[in-house]
């Protein structure tokens, strides 16, 4: 088949080249547009009763979330004072009238509620409900108005801007400016270090046009998936990070192995359809373990891991066509000029037996102690993997100094509880038996961490019950309360929502389907390395390899964000004792699907030198020295594209630069450099082992 395709593109090249170079263009011109129909919503399960809350509220009450929380600071004067009361009056009439404002309610307006006032008594809320969902482009949008117009100064008093919109703002447009950042330095370093790797630059050229194709393709998907759901902002980073990532791992693959075969004397055609029949094969299989791998974000039920999904499945199947149908014409016009502009002629034409091969001879005289040594450096880096906690991003994912994490640190210390995200109850058909309703919100009142329960306001024949909790919603103490509100002794159809509930309904989803999404991505991956490699035993211990780096990955993860430590050398960030539950998913398994990326890399080559006739040792010795050099390169410039995410203000985000670029520095060196070798020599030739049976459903029957 990939023979077949090779023929066909190389007798096509001049057609296939400009068909490439349009579909590219017109792929970016469409998906510039998903940009603005992005959100940073996404975060919770569509089928809870917190779910259900929401759309009761939002729905048949028409009580949408506050949009926007602004502080109203009087200083060293009471907001009770007459001359402060007709001010704050004033502004909130002004900000009522702003475009986007459905409603206010403040302080004054409210008849001096409590829970409305600072505990000092110098500072008052003004709640601003907007006419769109708050994580919505729209909310964003009203979000960033009121924040530029009711955040300074004003008539001599000053105010503060937080809340869910201007929080979903400032994250939205941190996220765009960092990531713009993080390419300006990715870019031209990747460039760098291809050049150093191919020792050309030509073929230095081609895996960026693999890796710019998949992201400007993947943008495209993003836009078409925009018209039918929610995709959220977030899935930018994971698209431009992998599309370069894989871009550049399928095409140095593919480079490699071309200029091999031209080196060999084979003509150019020639050279394609071997490449095709090794490398193409290699990277279709590896493209197809990543995105089973990917897929099974789309298991979660909420809606921000399912936008990773989409994007993960678009930017791998983007990536492969890329190198599979777009490179193999450039590579037949460019023809031998694919060394043309050498910068290292050492790197044009590899050695046979080099550094890497008498490495893994050396690694294979010692099997034992290099099992050993990786396991107990690996088991060291997992060891704070004891200390992990997950909560859910919130305004302390930005900048200490942002605006909106001042706003939102200044509500935390200066008001009773989280007044713009309350526990809200509602209680169906409460109406008709009231002194029921009236004793659970009593009983309600004295679970710890409560510190308001409002009187139950009836709604027609439904009651509803607001409480503030004094704790930040997105926290694991905030889910334990939830749990413990949702187990006092309640009427009749009883739903507790709020943004509280919402984040414990989302860590309660996500803890139901990860042993489904795990199921899906171990069976998939051992079934897909199987028909690959036609052995039972390569694909378990590739899996449980990759758990191994996972776990150590996981462990540094946590001695950086959690512990606090690092901050010197990858920026400081607010220390709030968790990692975000989804960026950790999300690592997870993009982590795993690029692990078997390379194992596949690798073992594609160790099983060709295998069944030309060489020795288990002798095929593991040479199969790494060919591809060794090519998953070491992939892998820093993987590291590369990832690390510079770290750059960026959010924390999440730069928790997922510092986790994947290491775990992929991991699995090339310790893991394919030290456990795969001497596992191979340990096991021998029982690595190939299969039943009889089995072997008609592999690639090589």
């Amino acid at each position: 088949m990939f023979e077949k395709l090779a023929h066909f593109l190389v007798k096509r090249r001049k057609g296939a080249v400009v068909l490439f170079v349009v579909g590219v263009l017109v792929a970016g011109g469409f998906g510039s547009m998903a940009f603005s129909r992005l959100d940073s919503s996404g975060y919770s399960d569509p089928n809870s009763d917190s779910y259900k809350v929401y759309q009761y509220l939002t729905e048949e009450l028409k009580l949408p979330d506050p949009s926007v929380v602004i502080i109203v600071d009087s200083g060293s004067t009471d907001v009770d004072d007459a001359v402060i009361t007709q001010k704050g009056l004033a502004l909130e009439k002004k900000i009522g009238q702003e475009e986007g404002v459905s409603n206010t309610l403040s302080y004054w307006t409210s008849g001096g509620e409590a829970t409305l006032r600072s505990t000092d008594g110098k500072a008052a809320y003004i709640i601003v409900y907007g006419d769109n969902d708050p994580f919505s482009a729209e909310g964003q949008k009203l979000g960033k108005l009121l924040q530029k117009n009711y955040d300074g100064s004003y008539d001599g008093l000053t105010l503060y801007a937080g809340g869910a919109a201007v929080v979903g703002h400032a994250i939205t447009e941190k996220i765009s400016d960092d990531l713009k950042i993080a390419e300006l330095i990715s870019i031209p370093l990747t460039f760098i270090l291809l050049a150093f790797v191919f020792g050309a630059l030509a073929a230095s050229a081609m895996p960026l046009i693999v890796g710019v194709a998949a992201i400007l393709g993947a943008f495209f998907i993003l836009f078409l998936f925009t018209l039918f759901t929610d995709v959220s902002i977030y899935a930018l980073n994971l698209t431009t990070g992998m599309g370069l990532g894989l871009g550049i791992d399928y095409a140095l693959l593919m480079v490699n192995r071309f200029r091999e075969e031209l080196h060999r004397g084979k003509s150019v055609e020639d050279s394609i359809v071997a490449t095709m029949g090794s490398a193409g094969k290699t990277v279709f299989y590896s493209g197809m373990t990543v995105l089973v791998t990917l897929f099974s974000l789309t298991f979660f039920p909420l809606p921000f891991l399912k936008s990773f999904g989409y994007a993960g499945v678009s930017v791998v199947a983007i990536a492969v066509v890329g190198a599979l149908i777009g490179l193999p014409p450039i590579l037949a016009l460019m023809g031998s000029r694919i060394d043309k502009g050498v910068v290292r002629r050492s790197a044009i034409t590899p050695k046979e037996d080099g550094r890497w091969a008498q490495t893994a001879r050396l690694v294979m005289k010692r099997p034992v102690a290099a099992v050993v040594l990786s396991l107990v450096i690996l088991g060291i880096m997992a060891a704070p993997i004891t200390n992990i906690k997950f909560s859910q991003g919130d305004s302390r994912m930005l900048p200490a100094d942002n605006k909106a994490a001042v706003a939102t640190a200044l509500q935390n210390e200066r008001f009773l509880g989280q007044t713009g995200n309350p526990i809200e109850i509602i209680i169906r058909g409460g109406s008709d038996k009231l002194d029921e309703v009236t004793a659970y919100a009593a009983q309600v009142a004295k679970v710890p961490g409560i510190v308001a329960v409002l009187p139950p306001a009836t709604i027609g024949k439904d009651v509803r019950i607001v409480a503030y909790q004094e704790m930040l919603p997105r926290t694991p103490e905030a889910q334990a309360l939830i749990h413990d509100v949702r187990s006092v002794e309640a009427p009749a159809d009883t739903l507790v929502g709020g943004v509280a509930a919402d984040y414990t309904d989302s860590q309660d989803g996500i803890s139901r389907t990860l042993p489904w999404a795990l199921a899906w991505v171990i069976l998939s991956v051992l079934v897909l390395i199987f028909i690959f490699t036609g052995s039972i035993i390569l694909p378990i211990k590739a899996v449980l390899l990759n758990f191994l780096s996972l776990g150590a990955t996981m462990g540094a993860l946590t001695w950086v964000f959690i512990d606090g430590n690092l901050q010197w050398l990858i920026g400081s960030f607010t220390l709030t004792g968790t990692l975000d539950t989804s960026i950790v998913i999300l690592i997870a398994v993009v982590v795993f699907g690029l692990s078997m990326d390379y194992e596949l890399f690798l073992l594609s080559r160790i099983r060709e030198e295998h069944m030309a006739g060489k020795s288990n040792v002798e095929s593991v010795a040479v199969g790494l020295q060919r591809s060794a050099r090519i998953i070491t390169a992939a892998a820093l410039l993987l590291a590369v594209v990832f690390a510079s995410f770290i750059t960026s203000g959010v924390t999440s985000i730069k928790s997922m630069g510092f986790g994947v670029a290491l775990a992929v520095l991991l699995d090339a060196t310790i893991v394919r450099g030290l456990l795969v070798p001497a596992l191979m020599r340990l096991f021998g030739e029982r690595n190939w082992w299969a039943p009889k049976w089995m072997q008609r459903f592999t690639l090589h029957h």
